[in-house]
């Protein structure tokens, strides 16, 4: 941090002359051309995934992808207009985001509408949005500004348990309630990411390292446990997470062309794209093989058209965003601009590994949707209004040379 931030995390009156310097600095352009270059190879893999699908549903091959457009454009003002925002207006708005996404998955709860076995939209009018992709924004924003408030108590030295309790236990308390309105929705996928973007948080706060050991030691035991012991513990879980997780460790006991249908076709789709492909709109299994090609398993479909280079240059891409995001939390001018930077990333990060893991079937099979790939209206705004913010955040980090 830099020397002219105070130990609150916000910059001394007698600095905000020399900030105000750097106010008129200018968006981190790697940044947003990393950003655009993932929306426009994510759309066109949406076209190319969801032609033939879209047409043997609705009689139009480009009925995904208008949809898709729209919702890029859409998206890209909504970043266009935040990028522009004063970062501190944000701040101010931090806990009116996360009550406001509570409230929402509450109405979920009461109002909201079933696709399969999860209630997780909630119909606003004639758009459907999923509270929880906006409570994993609202989480970010609720957390960096509880951190920068409580620098102080978080960072005591010498008094371990005191400073456990203000940098695990209570903003903790924020993790722990939004993934229980969350797995009420019987949306497990969706109260892992939550739960891993709130312990990143956390961590980079000054979540004290000794319980992340902990935690680390509780997965691996859990693991073994899984591997070892499934049957028996399993059976304490609903009956849709045993039934996929033993789908995925005893496949041979499952129908192919019912249970494990998606997953066996992703893994064709994966393994049949070789070095470099068949080639951009030549994919096999998009047609009505991998079900909703557009969406989940668009990875999938990705591997097959442009082959193991492709589907690396993809997981390149988003490590280079990773890495940019880093930069810029590092030089952001302070506290809560580097938490929020860094769990958008983090967001972006765990969301886009677990959906490769998905459909290589290193994870057993839920929905979780590709960032910047997978087709959807509310997740991508809502991603893109999160760009916005570390687009609006990296105008200030010229602060640190």
């Amino acid at each position: 941090m830099d020397k002219t931030v105070n130990e609150s995390g916000s910059l001394p009156e007698r600095d905000k002359k020399i900030f105000k310097i750097f106010e008129k600095g200018t968006i981190d352009r790697p940044m947003l051309v990393i950003i655009l270059l993932l929306v426009c190879i994510g759309s066109i893999m949406v076209f190319s995934a969801s032609y033939a699908y879209a047409y043997s549903k609705y009689g139009n091959s480009r009925y995904y992808i208008n949809q898709q457009m729209g919702f890029v454009l859409l998206g890209s003002t909504v970043m266009a207009f935040i990028s522009f925002l004063d970062y501190r207006f944000i701040k101010k708005c931090s806990l009116i985001a996360y009550a406001a996404a509570l409230g929402m998955l509450a109405l979920v709860l009461v109002m909201g509408v079933s696709k399969g076995d999860a209630q997780r939209w909630l119909y606003l009018g004639p758009v459907s949005v999923q509270p929880s992709e906006i409570m994993k924004f609202a989480l970010v924003l609720v957390l960096a500004y509880y951190f920068d408030k409580n620098y102080r108590k978080v960072n005591i030295v010498g008094h371990f348990w005191k400073s456990t309790w203000y940098s695990i236990v209570l903003p903790g308390m924020f993790v722990i309630l939004a993934c229980a309105m969350i797995i009420l929705e019987n949306h497990l996928s969706g109260t892992i990411i939550v739960a891993l973007i709130g312990l990143s948080v956390i961590w980079a706060g000054g979540g004290k390292w000794q319980w992340y050991l902990v935690f680390i030691c509780v997965v691996v035991v859990a693991l073994f446990a899984v591997f070892n012991f499934s049957e028996q513990i399993f059976s304490i879980f609903p009956d849709y997470v045993q039934r996929r997780v033993d789908m995925w460790l005893h496949p041979e006991n499952y129908s192919v062309r019912d249970d494990t249908w998606q997953t066996v076709q992703g893994m064709i789709a994966v393994g049949s794209g070789g070095l470099f492909g068949r080639g951009l709109g030549n994919s096999l299994q998009k047609h009505l093989f991998v079900s909703q090609p557009q969406n989940d398993f668009i990875y999938a479909i990705v591997c097959e058209e442009l082959g193991f280079v492709g589907a690396v240059g993809v997981i390149i891409l988003y490590l280079v965003f990773i890495w940019r995001g880093i930069h810029i939390a590092k030089r952001a001018p302070d506290l809560y601009s580097s938490l929020v930077v860094l769990g958008i990333v983090s967001h972006v990060a765990i969301q886009a590994f677990l959906n490769i893991a998905v459909v290589t079937n290193v994870i057993p099979n839920t929905g979780i949707s590709l960032p910047f790939f997978s087709y959807g209206g509310s997740s991508l705004v809502i991603l893109m209004a999160e760009m916005g913010i570390v687009l609006c955040i990296s105008k200030y980090s010229k602060i640190q040379k």
